[in-house]
């Protein structure tokens, strides 16, 4: 845009969904910021250059978008979900509710759409500039100078030292820089599960194929497919299956391999996915990490922020949504400490770190629950009598995936609290084979000694 600022209070490394919110709440107050991205825009593009991951958005995010007036626009652009629709193998369907009522819900949105939304919010602050197609090829830790190289012409730059945040995602350049300085303390976890990525078309006139207010999940032990909507009528479905091993993508090498996967393990998805052989080759297998580091920050000059510091597993939904709460959170710090970077940088780091280690730990158990226990007999049970006890005592028990994704609570008390939640299910679920055989009195002495 023109008239733009020629310098910046804050560089941000990164402009995708994590970046661009980050600018809006920081130009709120005034502070002058250049982003700087390596990919091309998006808003120029049909497709997105990165990701293309169905996201799902719930409160923590929803928040973030609504402190600064985009909650209401990207909900209308949006489908709503309101729980699990799991396929068993022998094509039984059933219905899991996500919340306790219709006002708990998730909102399917797509990657894309919403980057170029959120690009859009940002470039219309006057304090905002965003140079694209500029990747960072160093920094430097001791004073924020950053070497860039733009992709298409090669041409290599030097951003004059300054303060820089980087939300440039799993494999940040920042972070990469931070790995030099002492004591930084880094790990990368992948699972042993890939994923590829494959589309169930709209039916006649942009008609949902599958039911549409549901996330659908075919899990089958140690791999799962899901599929979610998008507006146009169409689904996006994701198999998540082990790299290597007798069921892996190792092994779906040819079109007759392919066929015969998918026929035996998700018959009634075949028929809803033209080309099925053709379009699993087409795809790239993706891989899955966990990301954690520390210290976040360097004195006052560079801080990492979204994947860029915490990096998790999608299978929570919470990868985005931690994201954007990292944004409200490092709001809130500039309100306390206002432009002092150094104060501000530790004591984001110091609330946001305990939060980002608990919600990756839980990331990668949920996609156990979702893979091995959703079609589970006792498993089922459980949930039962959980989604009872939340009627009975809503105010004591709130379950786990309900304390992540509908409300605000530190990701480390959702997960505290869920460990005190779940040996009283195993308690009440002992031995028993049906939600009649429930001791509702020992239920309630197990509620007030335990959760208060």
């Amino acid at each position: 845009m023109q008239g733009k600022p020629t310098s910046d209070a804050i560089t941000i490394v990164g402009a995708g969904l994590a970046g661009s919110l980050l600018a809006m709440f920081l130009a709120k107050r005034g502070i002058r910021v250049g982003m700087i991205e390596r990919r091309p825009d998006p808003r120029h593009m049909t497709t997105s250059a990165g990701r293309s991951i169905n996201l799902a958005l719930s409160t923590r995010g929803l928040h973030a978008l609504n402190q600064v007036g985009l909650a209401d626009v990207i909900r209308q652009q949006s489908v709503t979900m309101r729980g699990r629709m799991i396929h068993t193998l022998d094509g039984d369907v059933t219905f899991q509710p996500y919340g306790k009522d219709e006002t708990e819900v998730l909102y399917a949105v797509s990657r894309h759409d919403l980057q170029c939304q959120l690009l859009s919010a940002a470039d219309n602050y006057a304090d905002v500039s965003i140079a694209f197609q500029q990747r960072c090829i160093g920094a430097n830790s001791a004073t924020g100078e950053l070497c860039l190289r733009h992709e298409t012409t090669a041409q290599e730059c030097r951003r004059p030292p300054g303060c820089v945040i980087g939300t440039d995602g799993s494999a940040s350049a920042i972070r990469h820089a931070m790995l030099t300085t002492p004591r930084f303390n880094f790990s990368q976890t992948y699972l042993e599960h890939g994923y590829k990525e494959l589309t169930i078309p709209a039916g006649p006139n942009g008609t949902f194929r599958l039911q549409p207010h549901a996330l659908h999940i075919w899990p089958r032990g140690s791999y799962m497919l899901i599929a979610l909507p998008n507006l146009d009528g169409s689904f996006t479905c994701t198999l998540f299956l082990p790299f290597d091993g007798e069921a892996s993508f190792a092994n779906l090498t040819s079109d007759a391999a392919i066929r015969h996967f998918f026929h035996t393990q998700f018959p009634d998805v075949v028929p809803l996915i033209p080309d099925l052989a053709a379009a699993f080759t087409k795809h790239p297998t993706g891989s899955l990490v966990t990301i954690k580091c520390e210290p976040w920050h360097v004195a006052d000059r560079l801080l990492l922020l979204g994947d860029a510091a915490h990096a998790i597993v999608p299978f929570f939904g919470q990868g985005m949504n931690c994201a954007f709460e990292d944004c409200t959170v490092f709001d809130a710090c500039i309100e306390t400490y206002g432009a002092d970077w150094e104060h501000v940088f530790a004591a984001f780091s110091a609330a946001r770190k305990p939060d980002t280690d608990a919600i990756a730990d839980m990331a990668v158990a949920h996609y156990i629950e979702m893979r091995d226990r959703v079609a589970d007999p006792h498993f089922l049970l459980q949930k039962q009598i959980e989604q009872e006890l939340a009627k009975r005592y809503p105010e004591q028990y709130i379950t786990q995936y309900a304390l992540v994704t509908f409300h605000r609570i530190p990701y480390a008390e959702a997960r505290d609290r869920a460990q005190v939640q779940e040996h009283i299910l195993q308690e009440l679920s002992a031995s028993i084979a049906c939600l009649d055989a429930v001791d509702w009195a020992k239920a309630e002495r197990l509620i007030t000694q335990k959760l208060g």
